[in-house]
């Protein structure tokens, strides 16, 4: 593992996964468990190429490329202290050959690389429509949260573009939007094929959905077994412990 220089008040966190570690900032954002569940909830085939859009940390990507064989992963990042701070985290696992951090706009990201080039786009993008309430525009935990600088609609258009014929789209977000994303995901040619929703707990009301389209596919969707979270007591559940390698 290559030795990489902290700055400020970052910190050096255990993935738990094939020894990885990721260079994380408390007061910009941290990955939270919907990035970690979106890694397993995707898939990637041998070979593979893979762009995460707005990646962040390189939550995804990193974990990724432990996970599956894809031959490359790409993460675009509109903040530049946060993608300069994931080269640095894919630089300290010896990952350089296999994962790459493109600084850019996913507004843009069908000009910034060549149309049908991947195989699989992840993102985990901002849940939270508008800004209204943002004090500060320029925050990094409220652009990871809000629609300030991308929307769903940009998400799925740049996907659509960049993604093969057959290609597999992987997103994590609300259920309070998931009729606006089914719907916009039909619009660009990503059909929904599977669903999960992820629950709390087993008497709550779900707070994520995972989701999978592929380019050009017809209609059908999956709904997979919901995922519980946590026990009554507050413990994590078997399968959540699984995936985080407790």
């Amino acid at each position: 593992m290559a030795q990489v220089s902290l700055k400020g008040s970052e910190r050096i966190d255990d993935l738990q996964r094939a020894g990885l570690k990721i260079i994380q900032d408390p007061g910009r954002f941290c990955f939270g468990m919907d990035a970690v569940l979106l890694s397993y909830f995707a898939k990637a085939a041998d070979g593979a190429r893979v762009l995460d859009l707005g990646t962040g940390t390189g939550i995804l990507p990193i974990l990724m490329s432990a996970k599956t064989g894809a031959a490359h992963l790409t993460g675009l990042e509109i903040q530049a202290e946060s993608a300069e701070m994931a080269a640095r985290s894919v630089l300290m696992n010896d990952l350089t050959d296999r994962v790459s951090i493109v600084e850019g706009d996913i507004k843009e990201a069908g000009r910034l690389f060549p149309r049908a080039s991947f195989d699989v786009i992840t993102c985990n993008p901002p849940y939270l429509q508008g800004d209204h309430g943002i004090l500060n525009p320029g925050d990094a935990k409220a652009i990871a949260r809000h629609e300030m600088l991308c929307t769903l609609e940009d998400v799925i258009r740049e996907s659509e573009i960049l993604l093969k014929p057959g290609g597999h789209f992987y997103m994590v977000h609300r259920p309070f939007r998931l009729s606006e994303i089914m719907c916009t995901m039909h619009d660009h040619h990503l059909e929904p094929k599977r669903m999960r929703l992820v629950y709390p707990m087993i008497d709550r009301e779900p707070n994520m959905v995972l989701i999978e389209g592929v380019r050009g596919a017809n209609v059908r969707i999956t709904v997979e077994k919901p995922l519980i979270l946590q026990n009554a007591d507050g413990s994590y559940t078997e399968e959540v412990r699984e995936l985080y390698g407790f």
